[in-house]
């Protein structure tokens, strides 16, 4: 009885810890290469994440056009979540390089054409309770992003018209 016990003790400390070592990683490897490698080039990283982000829409309306079936809505699930996931780092990524007046401007303006048509896939996504919550999470996710790079746009814009000679920088600490 005792064996049995200690074995459920164990097997139940074991279950968090697979659990947090399953976190999406929404890049592959050779994405995030690439996105290390621009590490020093924030406008380079931004338009990065757009392509990645560009590649993971197209595979989700690919698969839109497929049959409905349970394969397709726990494929469109996986889809939609690492796509949220990838919005979140991406909007992680304009909080940091945005505190650190590094001009943006460049890749914003193609990040705010490009987050409408990224909803539209999403919201053109028939409802399937198969994958609903990860597609209401993922537009949600998407309006965030959306605002947040005609915020952050905006408010680059009106900093460097005042601060000329601060245009076109990488990295400054916040002033």
């Amino acid at each position: 009885m005792r064996t049995l016990y200690v074995f459920l003790c164990l097997l139940l400390l074991a279950v968090p810890l697979t659990a947090r070592g399953q976190k999406r990683e929404p890049l592959t490897q050779a994405q995030a290469d690439q996105i290390a490698d621009a590490g020093g080039n924030p406008p380079h990283r931004i338009l990065l994440y757009i392509k990645f982000l560009d590649e993971r829409a197209e595979v989700i309306r690919d698969l839109t056009n497929r049959a409905a079936s349970a394969a397709r809505s726990r494929r469109l699930d996986d889809e939609l979540q690492t796509f949220t996931a990838l919005m979140d780092e991406l909007a992680s990524n304009l909080d940091e390089y945005g505190d650190r007046k590094a001009d943006l401007r460049q890749a914003l303006k193609p990040l705010t054409e490009a987050t409408p048509r990224w909803l539209n896939t999403l919201r053109a996504l028939a409802g399937d309770s198969g994958f609903a919550i990860a597609r209401k999470e993922a537009i949600e996710s998407g309006e965030d992003l959306d605002d947040e790079a005609k915020r952050l746009l905006s408010e680059q814009t009106t900093y460097f018209n005042a601060h000329k000679d601060q245009a076109g920088q990488e990295r400054t600490e916040p002033q």
